[in-house]
């Protein structure tokens, strides 16, 4: 059984999902969490499904046994590879995975051009195929960003060097899209980039509002939902002792 102080486990590939951690602390600021990062495996969208299934669920047994109440997979490619397995294994916890916001972008835009910004993984999984049959109104461009995740984690997304990286990438698509759709959690950091290059016209969104109101939503649903005085934990699978810091400094950033 659960209980009410024990911790929100939130598992990320590395820095990215304390995108996520920011609108959990945002709609449940008394809760305490325990965020986990796994920069040393980072960036698993360059991994197979399988490498990937294996690394959140190790990742997802370690949370666990440190108390955790729930369990928040704020990595795009994480859950698109791993969320039917974490809740085959553990169907007594919240298990919440964040997934493109497509069903934001279908409800502003019913028939508009969107483009999802992903990894490889994510885009070629069968999630995210039944996700867009959902949406068949909607014409979806599917951009590929390599290189931005490592930006994210060296602190380097708001530089001149992540336009330069993504200047090749977004300037065919500057204003002609009602929407980009940031299919994962490294990406809203570098929000200022990619809003500069696809310009005005174009609105950014992302699903970490989203899964921050499915996780308050479930946790009282079973009534775990805690009255404590708040708390964040940072931990990270790599040695290097600047990440957290790093994380920190992300988790006060404005976006």
């Amino acid at each position: 059984m659960h209980t009410k102080n024990e911790y929100i486990g939130v598992f990320d590939s590395g820095l990215g999902g304390i995108s996520v951690l920011k609108e959990l602390v945002k709609v449940m600021p008394r809760e305490r969490y325990l965020y986990f990062g796994d920069s040393a495996n980072a960036p698993y969208g360059n991994r197979t499904t399988e490498q990937i299934r294996a690394l959140t669920l190790s990742a997802a047994d370690m949370l666990l046994s440190r108390g955790c109440k729930a369990l928040v997979i704020a990595c795009n490619t994480a859950t698109a590879a791993a969320i039917t397995a974490l809740r085959c294994a553990y169907p007594d916890t919240v298990i919440v995975g964040i997934e493109p916001a497509l069903k934001v972008a279908a409800d502003n835009f019913p028939q508009g051009n969107i483009g999802v910004m992903a990894t490889a993984l994510t885009l070629r999984e069968e999630k995210f195929h039944q996700q867009l049959e959902r949406f068949p109104g909607l014409q979806v461009s599917a951009i590929r960003a390599p290189g931005l995740v490592e930006l994210v984690e060296q602190g380097l997304h708001n530089t001149p060097q992540a336009e330069t990286l993504l200047e090749p990438v977004l300037s065919p698509y500057r204003g002609r899209l009602d929407a980009v759709v940031l299919g994962c959690t490294h990406y809203p950091f570098a929000k200022k980039a990619i809003g500069k290059l696809l310009g005005e016209k174009t609105v950014l969104l992302d699903g970490g509002a989203g899964t921050a109101r499915e996780t308050l939503r479930r946790l009282t649903n079973a009534d775990l939902l805690y009255d404590g005085p708040g708390e964040i934990q940072m931990e990270n699978s790599s040695p290097d002792p600047a990440l957290i810091a790093r994380a920190m400094a992300l988790l006060e950033e404005d976006q």
